[in-house]
């Protein structure tokens, strides 16, 4: 992470305090007010953080590359959350107190047991709200606009533990996700630095990597103003679900516009107007057997221009779910009558 490759073992100096037991029950979902993500993630309370030493800097722009990083420290057998979160701990009292940094200088962490942590603070508000970047201190003349992810090990000679790797394809997925990046913006840090960070093996892992967060990656069709049709119909279905005041005819005129504004400043995301990837993951509600509402209605709407024939009544029963499981049957979704990111997004395209 650090430009200084020999100063990266360092940090090691502070003392890493060993969990005593071994878990790999990593959560791979976690459930917020916005949508389902691919990763939870420890924010800085969590795990303990010192409050940085001055304010963290917000930027409006987004980030535009992640950038893969290795500790290179030692390749630990402690897979447990409680050594996790005390390695953030250390990283964080290296950066601070031996680097100069205000804070860590990367924005998220990787243990060796898949524990995700974040690492610089506001680092997680801004993902989840999938707007605005926290300046890090990871890679010189990239830490104004790359995402800085370090994973805990040396990855010279040896590959990551697969549950390490598979938390950072998670994340990789959701901050592609949130911020509207391509696959293809995965780099590691010699590719911007003299350095052999993020190791030759795990260097090497990137096509692979790249071509795995490719694969999960949802995109999400662009909807503004002069748009007519279901997809408008179903945003202001969203937009009713959370509270707006409109008609849901299919029109997306000044009316919803001004309402997709006001969503989007509610939720920190720019205020464009235009329903783009974030507002759409901001928008989507999960709904199954038992849910009432709005968004119900969207999803009976979006069923019905496939010939289904349901009632659009807002409520979520038997002949809804007979129809969400046909419709993820023939789209090789997961069958299981819920309506989630994945099938909402399939909706929708």
């Amino acid at each position: 992470m650090s430009t200084n490759r020999l100063s990266r073992r360092a940090f090691v100096r502070t003392g890493v305090v060993l969990g005593a037991g071994v878990s790999l029950g990593v959560p791979l979902v976690s459930h917020g007010s916005r949508a389902e993500a691919a990763v939870a993630i420890a924010s800085c309370d969590d795990w303990g953080a010192r409050p940085p030493s001055e304010p963290v800097t917000l930027l409006s722009s987004n980030p535009n590359k992640i950038l893969v990083h290795h500790t290179a420290t030692a390749n630990s057998t402690d897979y447990s959350r409680a050594h996790a979160y005390a390695l953030a701990r250390s990283i964080q009292n290296y950066h601070m107190d031996s680097r100069g940094f205000i804070d860590t200088g990367q924005h998220f962490t990787i243990s060796r047991g898949g524990y995700v942590l974040e690492g610089r603070h506001r680092s997680l508000e801004r993902l989840r709200a999938g707007q605005g970047h926290i300046v890090g201190a990871h890679c010189t003349g990239q830490n104004d606009q790359s995402i800085g992810i370090e994973n805990e090990g040396t990855y010279t000679s040896v590959a990551p533990p697969a549950a390490l790797y598979s938390q950072l394809v998670n994340l990789c997925v959701d901050i592609c996700t949130q911020y509207g990046l391509s696959a293809s913006q995965i780099y590691g840090h010699r590719d911007f630095a003299a350095t052999q960070c993020p190791g030759n093996v795990l260097y090497g892992m990137l096509p692979q990597l790249r071509a795995d967060v490719a694969a999960r990656v949802l995109s999400w069709p662009t909807v503004r103003r002069g748009d007519q049709g279901e997809r408008v119909r179903t945003v202001q279905y969203l937009l009713r679900q959370h509270g707006a005041s409109l008609t849901a005819d299919g029109v997306f005129g000044p009316v919803t516009e001004a309402a997709v504004g006001d969503f989007q400043r509610s939720r920190g995301l720019a205020v464009t107007g235009v329903v783009v990837g974030s507002t759409w993951t901001a928008l989507i509600v999960t709904v199954r057997t038992g849910s009432t509402g709005e968004a119900v209605r969207g999803v009976q709407s979006q069923l019905n221009t496939r010939g289904y024939g349901l009632v659009v009544d807002g409520i979520f029963g038997s002949r809804t779910d007979a129809a969400v499981r046909d419709f993820q049957s023939k789209r090789g979704l997961a069958v299981d009558g819920v309506v989630g990111p994945r099938t909402w997004n399939a909706l929708v395209v």
